[in-house]
């Protein structure tokens, strides 16, 4: 672009005003600045590779270099981070995030300390704030687990639960209901 203006500040600052009115300014440091011909886009290239662009809707765009991230923060309020790895955060201005990681799993942190991780597979792990935890497998089944147990539930019906001491009890969709001790021996069976 061809320069219209030049000036040079005696704290060595130079601004220059291009003919389609983009502004650039030259810092000592090595850092300079761009203001576009609307005023309203500006980007600012520091001297260590960092990137700050502010978008005419107010976005603000920070590249870090070093890191290899763009952090993204938008009027609403959402900020985005996005990783070399390819993760990808989105932190909500009510204070949720969600993580997409690489292989493309999803967690999802509540304000109320609750989690939720979607899987690839479609595995879906929700954590209550106790610690309990869900788990819905993509073939049906289901497990719960908590302080007191584990317990798989599957389609059929069938229950199969596994407490803190080492009992388990089974319970099957025909009604029919087994208990095993710690070491495994049947201490109930009732054939249906």
């Amino acid at each position: 672009e061809e320069i219209q203006r030049e000036t040079a500040y005696p704290d060595g600052k130079v601004e220059k005003v291009l003919k389609n009115g983009c502004h650039l300014i030259f810092f000592p440091n090595g850092t300079w600045k761009k203001v576009d011909s609307d005023g309203k886009t500006i980007t600012i290239t520091f001297f260590n590779g960092d990137v700050k662009q502010i978008m005419p809707d107010q976005t603000v765009i920070y590249y870090y270099a070093d890191a290899k991230t763009t952090h993204t923060t938008y009027s609403d309020g959402l900020e985005v981070l996005q990783f070399s790895n390819g993760q990808i955060e989105k932190h909500y201005p009510d204070g949720k995030k969600e993580i997409t990681f690489p292989d493309q799993t999803i967690k999802n942190l509540f304000t109320d300390g609750q989690e939720e991780s979607i899987f690839p597979d479609g595995t879906i792990v929700r954590v209550q704030r106790d610690g309990s935890k869900t788990i819905e497998f993509n073939n049906g089944q289901r497990e719960l687990h908590t302080a007191q147990f584990k317990r798989r539930e599957y389609p059929d019906g069938t229950v199969k639960t596994v407490y803190m001491n080492g009992q388990q009890e089974t319970k099957y969709g025909s009604g029919r209901i087994r208990i095993k001790d710690k070491d495994g021996n049947i201490i109930m069976d009732t054939k249906v």
